[in-house]
This record gives C-alpha cells, structure tokens and sequence, in this order.
C-alpha cells in the first residue's frame, strides 16, 4: 500500500489518504448498520435517523425499512445528508421480486444489496454451499446489469470445518469477483476462529466492506463497546485500506442502542492506523 505521501485516494464511500506504512489516517466517513438501533428504528424512524445524523454518522445500512417505501426512505437520508450505501435483504426475500428488489435499491441510491446469513435451509455441506455460491454467482449477474453488486455478510457459523474446507473459503472462491463482493463482520470472523487480516491478505480485494463491532476473547465471546474488546481494528483498518469503500458500527445488542451508536462513532473518528 505504498503510495506518495501527498496524493490523496477518494473512494466510493470514504477518502483514504495514501502514505507512507509510517504516516496514521484516520476515516473521515463512518457508517452504522441500523440493526444496532432497531427499536428505535421501529419507534420512530425519522427521529432516529436524524439522531443517527447529528452524531456525525455519514453512511447508514438499512436492515428493513419499517413500512416506508423507498421513496420515503430517501427523503429521509437526504434531509438528514445520509447516504446508504447499501442494504441488508433476505436471499430469499430478493428472489421474490427482482424488480423491485433492484428498483428500491436505486432510488434509495444504494450501491450494495448485501445477504446477511445464509439461505433458508441451507446445510453445511460442500455441495449446499457450492450452491449457494452459484446462486449468488446469477443473482450478481442480474444485479451487475442494472448497476448494483450483490454482497454477503458473513457470521460465525461459515468459519465452521465442512468436509476439509469451510463455507467461507467456498464462497470466495467460487464466487466471481466481477459479481459478488463481500462485507467481513470483523467480530464474527473472531468468533469463528479467523483472523481477519490474514483473510484479507488470502483474499485480496474481496472485502469492499467491514461491520465493526468489538467482542470479548473465548470462551464468553461477549459483544461490547468498541475498544474494549480483542479486535485489532488498527490492524485491520490498514490491511486493506485501498480496496475498502464503506465501514459500518454493529451491535447486536447494545444496553442502550443510541448511547452505543454515539460512543462508537466518537471512538472510530478519533482512531489512528
């Protein structure tokens, strides 16, 4: 990731300051995953969303829109000057209706539409996965030619033994780049017994995207406030600083969602790596 001290990298979703491997950067735009405040999504929507905005969050990622459509969804970003560059939906829930799936997506002006776990149903088995893969693979195809990519955020459960491989090295090597990136959930990946930065350096350029979300080491496994856990966020903020487009704040269950949301942002724009 050598580059000349004074060029400057802007990317889809945040500016990069290329450097020297002894020059710190910091993100200048931070996301949330919107799951983390789903309560209060649930509740009352815009308030929230303008709470979202007043802690300094630029980028938000929907995890259901709570009954608006799409249209409304976007009026409601650009009041608040929030982008959403992308979007959690069901596998299943995206074959319903290609259409609309990819119509909301577009006028929302998200670049993303991410599968947040596995298809229902499916079993971990090598063939299961290496279809799920090749399903993907179509689907990306159809979002690919309307502008759109399809993503996959991983949990734990593909970090699993699966007949001398795992879900996970299934995916990213069967998947087609050109199609199919990928949002690693830093916390999951620990959970599952990976190293984040060493699959960053196995598959180089996969991972567009990052939920960033802290937990303790085994055998609690507890989430917790960012900071206060073992994830190497420094580490993992530098490996791939060339490729990585968007970084979304998570918890899954945060004491109190908002205060969670604040602190977190508070924490990441201050980080140097």
């Amino acid at each position: 990731m050598a580059a000349s001290a004074a060029a400057t990298r802007r990317l889809e979703g945040a500016t990069i300051p290329s450097a020297s491997a002894t020059m710190k950067r910091r993100l200048d735009r931070i996301g949330i995953q919107l799951y983390t405040v789903r309560a209060e999504m649930r509740a009352d929507m815009p308030g929230t969303i303008a709470k979202i905005a007043g802690f300094g969050y630029k980028d938000v990622e929907f995890a259901g829109y709570f009954g608006r459509t799409a249209k409304q969804v976007r009026e409601m970003l650009d009041a608040n000057g929030l982008k959403s560059p992308s979007t959690h939906i069901g596998f299943d829930a995206m074959k319903v209706d290609w259409d609309k799936t990819f119509d909301d997506a577009l006028t929302i002006g998200q670049q993303f539409i991410t599968v947040p776990s596995p298809p229902n149903g499916t079993a971990n088995t090598v063939a299961a996965w290496q279809k799920v893969a090749d399903d993907f693979n179509a689907a990306g195809e159809k979002a690919k030619a309307r502008g759109l990519t399809l993503g996959y955020h991983n949990h734990y459960t593909e970090f699993a033994a699966t007949e001398g491989t795992t879900a996970f090295d299934i995916l990213l090597t069967r998947t087609d780049p050109k199609y199919i990136s990928f949002e690693m959930d830093v916390c999951w990946a620990t959970r599952g017994g990976a190293d984040p930065v060493a699959l960053m350096r196995k598959y180089p350029g996969r991972f567009v995207m990052l939920h960033i979300k802290d937990i303790t080491k085994g055998p609690e496994w507890k989430q917790t406030d960012l900071g206060e856990g073992s994830i190497d966020f420094k580490g993992i903020l530098r490996e791939d600083a060339s490729v990585m487009q968007h970084v979304f704040v998570e918890h899954d269950q945060p004491a109190d969602p908002m205060a969670f949301a604040k602190k977190s942002f508070d924490y990441l724009s201050t980080l140097e790596y």
